[in-house]
């Protein structure tokens, strides 16, 4: 057990996790150079093309130190999106140690110091390793002081590399021998082993990634999932080297993968220990957490001839991710289409690409929202997610909605501008930290259904990219949040109510109206598009009917023709306005939701 390491890389989003773990893998030998790509854990095409991890991955090394001793180590890349933070959690607690990275360019971020307290928590040796000096604008030394002020670490620990031309990789490696622990545990003792991850495949059903805390496993031994209460038999167990290697069993301190003929990734859940069901562990291994869905949006097909590929296409997505919940929903103008729970903005904007490009299906997407806790008149509680589930305002007591407490890192020159974005986005408290020099923290609490929209863009914009932005949930608080109904010709349309806090209701709905009259398509009769609350308008635009020219055929005479044929036009236009219907094309309700989310 002594020459086994288990170790995870944690940092900003963007800071070269991956590529540096590309160069762990070929400096061990773990891949040969002609199967070698770039982002070699980074399995899906988004992963790449965006230059992102979105889902963590594992794999074991062989490598052989300076002094002769051959170690087994075991690497677990991890995202770097505040979205998959319950990603890095299951990861940190699968690890004895953790590489932090940091940019030398652009120091210590947001994310940076979120990672690090949360490997604080799991009480993990920590290694920094400062990442892009081959870039002109590095400077280590100045990163070197942000590592001791920023994060409390050993500044002179820092190993500098280039995880893109390959210098100081040894040193890394080195470093991860020396400095960080070994495993502990008993192989003798029941077992208990974490369930940190898990894919589907189709042939063999879902491989679950798993760290031996205590104990012995091997293949026909009957396993007990602690939370879910479920029993499997295992197939195969193994090492993960980028392909699967069977052993005869994984014993404490190994990390490696199991088949065990579990049908769906739902059946389980990510973070469970697993035990023996005849000689099971007392307790489960402590810090697991289920996946908080925060943002809720709901998903049409373009066309309703699609509904039945949209299930198939949600049912294999669900298979591969956990995190992702959906349930059946209808819209009188979409149809069917389903009610999805995701982790956050990156989350959703994912899944809706990934339906799109895996399963070639045309989505209208409705404007995310969040969960609000109501306190009805009589006593009882309600949590709505969905406009359409909105009760009477006249039975609702007090409304709650989730707060975030979100840090936002920014160079000194945009403090200002920060602070009144935060303002603007109905924040309640704020306070600065000064870190080092040029660098300030803006901790701000604020809801999180403020985040939803615009923050993160408007955010980038005004600190011109400088500005890193991280969030935890804390707590439910009062508010006054109603319900916008949209309403076209008189009539509400479902699909585009949304609920938010009465302040911001006037400014969303006039956006939204805007929006509906520039892509509805003008037609015979006047058309009045509305945002109300309950029976009060608030904002209105008006499509502007086409006009025949009817009084084209006179040719002289008296007025009274004239007068005669405008006046049979009008009554023609009030009743085609009585029974005529506006034709709403699917493209109106894209371009309100695209525009808001710009």
């Amino acid at each position: 057990m002594k020459h086994i390491r288990n170790f995870c890389i944690i940092a900003h989003i963007d800071h070269g996790k991956s590529t540096l773990a590309d160069r762990l893998i070929q400096s061990c030998g773990g891949v040969s150079l002609r199967e070698f790509h770039d982002q070699m854990l980074d399995s899906m095409d988004i992963e790449r093309e965006r230059g992102i991890t979105i889902k963590s991955n594992t794999v074991t090394l062989d490598y052989r130190a300076p002094d002769g001793q051959d170690y087994l180590l075991n690497l677990i890349d991890t995202p770097g999106h505040v979205d998959f933070s319950h990603e890095v959690r299951r990861s940190l607690m699968a690890s004895d140690g953790a590489l932090i990275v940091v940019d030398a360019s652009q120091g210590v971020e947001a994310q940076t110091v979120a990672n690090l307290y949360l490997a604080m928590e799991y009480d993990l040796d920590l290694l920094p390793v400062i990442n892009k000096i081959d870039l002109p604008a590095a400077d280590v030394d100045r990163v070197r002081e942000e590592i001791d002020s920023d994060l409390g670490l050993d500044p002179f620990a820092a190993i500098p590399v280039s995880a893109k031309t390959g210098v100081g990789i040894d040193d890394v490696l080195a470093g991860i021998v020396e400095h960080l622990p070994a495993p502990t545990g008993d192989p003798e003792a029941p077992l208990k082993a974490l369930v940190f991850d898990a894919h589907f495949d189709k042939y063999r059903g879902v491989i679950l990634q798993v760290r031996v805390m205590e104990g012995t496993l091997k293949p026909r031994d009957i396993i007990h999932f602690m939370h879910t209460d479920r029993d499997f038999k295992v197939d195969e167990l193994g090492y993960n080297q980028l392909k699967l290697v069977p052993r005869k069993q994984l014993s404490a301190g190994e990390v490696g993968y199991i088949v065990a003929g579990v049908k769906s990734v739902q059946d389980i859940e990510i973070g469970d220990t697993i035990t023996l069901a005849n000689r099971p562990a007392t307790e489960p291994i402590p810090g697991y957490q289920p996946a908080r869905q925060v943002v809720f949006s709901s998903v049409y097909p373009m066309s309703t001839d699609e509904y039945q590929d949209l299930t198939k296409a949600l049912d294999k997505l669900a298979i591969n991710d956990a995190a992702l919940t959906y349930e059946k929903d209808s819209s009188a103008a979409l149809g069917f289409g389903f009610r999805c729970g995701f982790l956050g903005l990156l989350h959703l904007d994912v899944i809706q690409e990934r339906l799109q490009r895996e399963f070639d299906i045309g989505l209208v997407i409705s404007a995310p929202s969040v969960k609000y806790q109501l306190t009805m008149t009589d006593g009882s509680t309600l949590e709505v997610d969905n406009p359409s589930y909105w009760p009477d305002p006249m039975k609702i007591q007090s409304a709650a909605e989730p707060y975030i407490k979100a840090t936002i890192l920014t160079p000194e020159a945009y403090v200002g501008p920060i602070m009144e974005l935060c303002r603007d986005h109905r924040s309640e408290s704020q306070t600065m930290n000064y870190l080092s020099a040029g660098r300030v923290e803006v901790v701000s609490e604020m809801p999180l259904g403020e985040v939803l929209f615009d923050f993160y863009g408007k955010l980038k914009m005004i600190t011109r990219g400088y500005g890193s932005f991280d969030y935890v949930p804390i707590e439910y608080r009062t508010t006054d949040v109603v319900k916008v109904e949209i309403l076209v010709n008189k009539e509400p349309i479902d699909a585009l109510s949304y609920l938010v806090h009465r302040e911001k209701a006037r400014t969303r709905a006039l956006h939204y109206c805007e929006q509906l009259a520039e892509a509805i398509p003008r037609h015979q009769f006047k058309i009045p598009i509305q945002g109300a609350i309950g029976g009060t308008i608030i904002a209105r635009a008006t499509i502007q009917p086409y006009r025949k020219d009817v009084t084209a055929k006179l040719y002289g005479g008296d007025v009274t023709r004239k007068n005669k044929l405008l006046e049979k036009q009008k009554k023609g236009k009030a009743k085609m306005k009585q029974f005529g219907s506006v034709n709403i094309p699917q493209k109106a309700f894209v371009s309100v939701l695209q525009a808001d989310k710009d």
